[in-house]
C-alpha cells in the first residue's frame, strides 16, 4: 500500500470521526436540539450563501420550507468548487460536506469577509441530517452528490449541463436527534431573512412554505436606512429621513443608520459580519461616545446649551433614538456570555472617528432636525434631573438591608438570592393567602394594589413617583437606570402572580412592560416567571383535583373520576378565592407548581410587540386585534 493510500485512509477516519462527535453532542455545534438548534441548520446553509453575497458573486437567495420537514437553500452565487482536494483525493464539494472546519473561511483568499458564528458550516447540517442532496452548478455542469446521516452514498456525478451557477443544498433534519421537533416554524425564519436583507442591501431573500403556499420576497436598496424605518413604523419618527452613513476605513465596512421617534427608549441593535451582537461590543461603543460627543459639541457650538447647562449625558441623546450599527471586518474576534459581544479593539476608534465626522456634517446641513435631536435631548436632561431626586427614595446601601424595604413587602428569612424568591401578587386578599401559605424561608410576597404605570407611555421621573413601581425596585434592590446593578438582585426568582381574567392579564402584561424596558438584564438572566394557578377546583368525596383549562378539567372528570360521576367543579375568579393552603399546593409548592419563565427570544420583535400594545399610536393596536382575534380562547367581559 502506498504512502498517499494510507494517508487517505487515515483521513476518511478522522471525517467519519469528525461527523460522528457532531451527532453524539450536537448541543456543542448548534447550542441545542431544541426549536432554536433546528432553525440553526437553515442559517448555517444560508450564511455561505450570503458570503458569496458579501463576496460580489451572488445577488438572489431562495429558501424553501417542505411539507416533509427538509428545508431548500438556492443561491444563484459561484457554486462550491467540485475539483479533487489534493490531500483528500475527494472532490472539494465532499471535503465541505464531511470535513469540519473546511472552507472558503478559514485562509486563503475565498472571503475577505465571512458571516457565521461559529465556523462549523454546513458539515454540521449533513451530519445532523437523515438526508442531504447538493447540487452544484459551475464550469457548464450540474454536479450532484447525496449524503446520509454525513456519510457520502456516491462520489460526485454530473447530472446535467448549465451555463448558470450557484449551490442548492435540501437537507431533512434527522429524527433521531431532533425529537421534540422538526417542524421548521415560518415566522422565526421570516424575521431572520427579513433581517439579512436590511442588513445586505440589493439582494433578493425569498421564503417559501410549501406547506401553506405563504412566500415573501424581502429586497431593500435602502439597507439598514429602510431597516430603521421599519423599527419605528409604529411610532411618531422625530424627522422623516433616517441619518444614513456609510463607508470604508482600513479594512472595516461601516454603516450606521439613526431615526429619533417621540417614545422615551432607545432601541440600538448592533451587528458584526450579519451577525447580531446582543451584549454590544466595540463598534457600539464607538458608536455612543461619538454621539454624545457630537450632539452636546453640536448644542454647545449653536448655543442651545447655555453656559450654566451641564453637558449631555448618554441616556439624554439616545432617548426616543432607533439606530442600527453594522460593521464587516475580515477577521471578527467574539466574546461574551453567548459569544455574541464584538471585541475587536480597533473597531472602536474607526466607528467613533467615522461616524463621528458624518454626523457632524449631517447636523450642520439640516438645522431642523438638529434642534430637534437637541430638544429631545434637553427635556430628557430635565427628566434625568428629577428622575434622579426620585430615585434616591428606592436606593438602599447594601443587598442585606431590610430597615428601607416597602411596608407591604412580606420578605423571606433566607439572605441567599440563589434560593429566594419574590412573588408579586395582585391585591391584598391574594396577597393574604400568599403570606400564610408560603415557606417563609425562601418565599417573599409584595402584593400589588391595582394596576400600575404604563410605562411605554411615561419618562422615569413621573415612573419613579409611582409607589407601586418604587415598592418593586426597593424590594429587588437593583436599583434603575444608570443605578442598575443585576449582582445586587435579592431575588432569583421575580414570580408575578395575578388573576387568570382580563384585569389579571392587563397587570401582568403592564409588569413585563416594566421590566422588559427599565430592568431588561433581569429578563435576560431568566429572573422572570408567571405563576400559572388553576382556573378550576374539582372536588369528590374530599378528593381534590385542580385543572388549569377547561379540555384538561373534562380529562380529568373523565379519567380520575369517571364520565358522568357527578362531582363539585369550583371556577377561581381569583386568587383571592384560594386559602393558604391551596394556593400553596397548586401555585407555590416548588414540587407541584407550573411556571412560565420569561425569555426574549427575539429582541427586535419583543420592541415591536411592546410598541403596539403599550404605546400612545392607536393604529397598529388595533391593526394587531384585528388580526389575532379570531385566536382568544377565554375572552372575560
Amino acid at each position: 500500500m502506498s504512502l498517499e493510500q494510507q494517508m487517505y485512509d487515515e483521513s476518511q477516519i478522522q471525517v467519519l470521526e469528525g461527523l460522528e462527535a457532531v451527532r453524539k453532542r450536537p448541543g456543542m455545534y448548534i447550542g441545542s436540539t431544541s426549536v432554536k438548534g433546528l432553525h440553526h441548520l437553515v442559517w448555517e446553509v444560508v450564511d455561505n450563501s450570503i458570503d458569496e453575497a458579501l463576496a460580489g458573486y451572488c445577488d438572489k437567495i431562495e429558501i424553501i420550507i417542505h411539507d416533509n420537514y427538509s428545508v431548500t437553500v438556492i443561491d444563484n452565487g459561484r457554486g462550491i468548487p467540485v475539483g479533487e482536494n489534493t490531500k483528500l483525493k475527494i472532490s472539494t464539494l465532499e471535503v465541505v460536506m464531511t470535513v469540519l472546519h473546511a472552507g472558503g473561511k478559514f485562509g486563503g483568499d475565498g472571503y475577505k469577509v465571512s458571516g457565521g458564528l461559529h465556523g462549523v458550516g454546513v458539515s454540521v447540517v449533513n451530519a445532523l441530517s437523515e438526508l442531504v442532496v447538493v447540487e452544484v452548478k459551475r464550469d457548464g455542469n450540474v454536479y450532484q452528490q447525496e449524503y446520509r446521516r454525513g456519510a457520502p452514498q456516491y462520489p460526485i456525478k454530473i447530472v446535467g449541463q448549465t451555463e448558470e451557477t450557484g449551490t442548492k443544498v435540501t437537507f431533512t433534519p434527522d429524527e433521531e436527534i431532533f425529537t421534540e421537533t422538526r417542524e421548521f416554524e415560518y415566522e422565526l425564519l421570516q424575521s431572520r431573512i427579513r433581517e439579512l436583507a436590511f442588513l445586505n442591501k440589493g439582494i433578493e431573500l425569498v421564503l417559501t412554505d410549501e406547506r401553506d403556499g405563504v412566500s415573501n420576497t424581502f429586497k431593500y436598496e435602502g439597507g439598514i436606512k429602510e431597516f430603521v424605518a421599519y423599527l419605528n413604523r409604529n411610532r411618531e419618527a422625530l424627522h422623516e429621513e433616517p441619518v444614513y452613513v456609510e463607508g470604508m476605513k482600513d479594512t472595516v465596512q461601516v454603516e450606521v443608520a439613526l431615526q429619533y421617534n417621540d417614545s422615551y427608549t432607545e432601541n440600538i441593535y448592533s451587528f458584526a459580519n450579519n451577525i447580531n451582537t446582543h451584549e454590544g461590543g466595540t463598534h457600539e461603543s464607538g458608536f455612543k461616545s461619538a454621539l454624545t460627543r457630537i450632539v452636546n459639541d453640536y448644542a454647545r457650538k449653536n448655543n442651545l446649551l447655555k453656559e450654566n447647562d451641564t453637558n449631555f449625558s448618554g441616556d439624554d441623546v439616545r432617548e426616543g433614538l432607533s439606530a442600527i450599527i453594522s460593521v464587516k471586518i475580515p477577521n471578527p474576534q467574539f466574546e461574551g456570555q453567548t459569544k455574541t459581544k464584538l471585541g475587536n479593539s480597533e473597531v472602536r476608534g474607526i466607528v467613533e472617528s467615522f461616524f463621528g465626522e458624518k454626523l457632524m456634517q449631517f447636523l450642520e446641513e439640516h438645522p431642523a432636525v438638529s434642534r430637534k435631536i437637541v430638544e429631545k435631548g434637553l427635556q430628557a436632561a430635565r427628566a434625568r434631573e428629577a428622575a434622579r431626586k426620585a430615585r434616591e427614595l428606592t436606593r438602599r446601601k447594601t443587598a442585606l438591608e431590610v430597615g428601607s424595604l416597602p411596608g407591604k413587602l412580606a420578605d423571606c428569612s433566607s439572605r441567599d438570592a440563589t434560593i429566594s424568591e419574590l412573588y408579586i401578587v395582585e391585591g391584598d386578599s391574594a396577597g393574604g393567602s400568599a403570606k400564610q401559605g408560603r415557606d417563609r424561608h425562601f418565599q417573599a410576597i409584595l402584593p400589588l394594589r391595582g394596576k400600575i404605570l404604563n410605562v411605554e407611555k411615561a419618562r422615569l421621573d413621573r415612573i419613579l413617583n409611582s409607589a407601586e413601581i418604587r415598592a418593586i425596585i426597593t424590594a429587588l434592590g437593583t436599583g434603575i437606570s444608570e443605578d442598575f446593578d443585576i449582582t445586587k438582585a435579592r431575588y432569583h426568582k421575580v414570580i408575578i402572580m395575578t388573576d387568570a381574567d382580563v384585569d389579571g392579564a392587563h397587570i401582568r402584561t403592564l409588569l413585563l412592560t416594566f421590566f422588559y424596558r427599565y430592568m431588561r438584564e433581569i429578563v435576560e438572566a431568566g429572573y422572570i416567571y408567571i405563576a400559572q394557578p388553576p382556573l378550576f377546583l374539582i372536588e369528590r368525596n374530599k378528593v381534590a383535583r385542580y385543572a388549569q383549562t377547561e379540555k384538561e378539567r373534562d380529562e380529568i372528570i373523565k379519567n380520575e373520576f369517571g364520565e358522568g360521576t357527578k362531582v363539585k367543579i369550583q371556577r377561581y375568579k381569583g386568587l383571592g378565592e384560594m386559602d393558604a393552603i391551596q394556593l400553596w399546593d397548586t401555585t407555590m409548592n416548588p414540587d407541584s407548581r407550573t411556571m412560565l419563565q420569561v425569555t426574549i427570544e427575539d429582541a427586535m420583535e419583543a420592541d415591536v410587540i411592546f410598541d403596539t400594545l403599550m404605546g400612545d399610536n392607536v393604529e397598529p393596536r388595533r391593526d394587531f386585534i384585528q388580526k389575532f382575534a379570531k385566536y382568544v380562547t377565554n375572552l372575560d367581559v
